[in-house]
């Protein structure tokens, strides 16, 4: 049976306010705001970025096989003859279509935001979700303002479940995601002193993260962080949003689901817990306390959704971390081998120190030494400088062999390390990238992690591209 489309032409032009010109499709498969993505069918929409404005892309989009190009009044005056959805802004007109897509589903919605651990909340989610049902997610982040609409737009009407990543940096920012979003269940994972620059004080921040129950549907609930400080302003801002049913989780004696042991193994975490009344013993596919107080937030999620405990309980264990969030990988170097930790989507103070845990007890050859390589953390305001000299406390705990510092804030870690854990200093990260490299040994555990400005992603992908992947039939005795 063939795939149902996502949208009409006919019906995004309504949706979006627009009027239709040339011979687009009669149908929309997906909707793309990249060229480089975009596949023959879908609807391009040109957004104008801080970046690049997509209307310099939409020539090539058509000729990739486009259905239709979305475009502004202001560009298609000039514009050759071409199949275009012509509105007032491609990015309003997404949004319009991300509120009309959320209004014609029936699907049960799920927001996520946090701290951290958002996205390996939601990717989580999304699975154990999908083992129940038709679930929609974001194959990415798509948290912000672009993200978001773009996410509801994709979303198909016949989906049973939806999942949502709402992030910020500032304040209001979520307010009006969520209200596009209108999920039945908020999930805030934690509360840390991330974006505290802009913000100011943690209780700035969670007062912003709070805004996202304003979006939840009458009858809907919050899934709330129990061991943070800050649960009761938080419980507070639900129920001053109208929200009645509240779950809270973590390892406080009065959690609703309450985690009750963690067994951590070099691959997995076994968790015990007591979601809402109910004992039950699981695995996750990845090592890390950070993980297993993630998976209590999903499995209070799934509950709320009306997903079977033990389905939700045996999918988790079916999960794996993503690059750039703990992915791990073992990297061909020379006759042997050594193991590389992707944390290099972002880093804070609170993130760091549990990559630092994992990579602690990660295993290592007998003649290997665990690498930690470190970006700047950014956004930390007027405390940046301790908090990074702070660093070298777990580290030290963790007994970590050699340590890697790039950038003006790391620094501070790098001048107050022994010299017998300093492994190089780089200004960037693009110079660091030679020595880690010329310093890796058979056997080794390499982690890396940093903020996204700290540019720590490139280096792991050149670390890819020169260290070939072993696939796992092929691990065993590699040294």
């Amino acid at each position: 049976m063939s795939q149902q489309p996502l949208w009409t032409t006919e019906a995004l032009a309504r949706a979006m306010g627009g009027r239709l010109t040339g011979k687009p499709a009669a149908t929309i498969a997906d909707i793309s705001i990249d060229t480089r993505t975009l596949e023959a069918g879908e609807a391009y929409v040109a957004i104008k970025g801080h970046a690049h404005d997509g209307h310099a892309f939409v020539l090539s989009a058509l000729d990739k096989g486009a259905a239709v190009a979305v475009v502004s009044e202001e560009w298609a005056v000039s514009a050759p003859p071409g199949a275009y959805l012509i509105v007032a802004d491609p990015l309003k007109a997404l949004e319009k279509a991300g509120i009309v897509a959320r209004a014609r589903t029936a699907a049960k919605i799920v927001a996520v935001t946090g701290s951290i651990g958002k996205t390996s909340t939601k990717e989580a989610l999304a699975h154990v979700l999908a083992r129940e049902g038709r679930t929609h997610a974001p194959p990415k982040s798509f948290n912000n303002h672009i993200g978001v609409p773009l996410t509801l737009a994709r979303m198909p009407a016949a989906s049973q479940f939806g999942v949502f990543e709402i992030g910020m940096n500032h304040a209001g920012e979520i307010t009006p995601l969520t209200r596009m979003v209108k999920p039945d269940i908020a999930v805030i994972t934690t509360i840390e002193a991330v974006h505290i620059e802009n913000l100011g004080t943690i209780e700035a921040i969670a007062d912003a993260k709070a805004e996202i129950f304003v979006g939840v549907e009458h009858g809907g609930a919050a899934v709330l962080p129990r061991d943070t400080r800050h649960f009761d302003r938080l419980a507070k801002a639900a129920r001053a949003a109208g929200i009645d049913t509240i779950v809270s989780f973590g390892e406080h004696e009065e959690a609703d689901v309450r985690l009750l042991r963690l067994v951590l193994s070099a691959n997995c975490s076994t968790v015990s817990a007591r979601v809402m009344g109910t004992e039950v013993t699981y695995k996750i596919g990845s090592p890390g306390k950070h993980l297993a107080m993630n998976s209590l937030a999903v499995l209070a999620a799934a509950k709320l959704a009306g997903v079977d405990l033990a389905v939700a309980a045996l999918a988790l264990g079916e999960t794996r971390a993503v690059a750039g969030r703990g992915e791990r990988s073992q990297r061909r170097l020379g006759t042997g081998s050594f193991t590389l930790l992707d944390e290099s989507y972002n880093a804070n103070p609170v993130s760091l120190r549990a990559a630092i845990s994992v990579l602690a007890t990660t295993p290592k050859a007998a003649s290997g030494r665990r690498l930690a390589v470190l970006g700047d953390m950014l956004e930390l305001g007027s405390e940046g400088a301790a908090l990074h000299a702070a660093v070298a406390e777990p580290l030290d705990k963790a007994g970590i062999d050699l340590v890697f510092c790039s950038g003006p804030l790391m620094e501070n870690l790098w001048k107050v390390l022994p010299a017998h854990r300093r492994g190089a200093y780089a200004a960037t990260a693009a110079e660091l990238e030679p020595q880690v490299i010329r310093a890796l040994k058979a056997g080794d555990v390499v982690m890396v992690k940093g903020s996204r400005g700290s540019r720590m992603a490139p280096l792991v992908e050149t670390l890819k591209a020169k260290f070939p992947a072993i696939a796992p039939d092929e691990q065993q005795g590699a040294a």
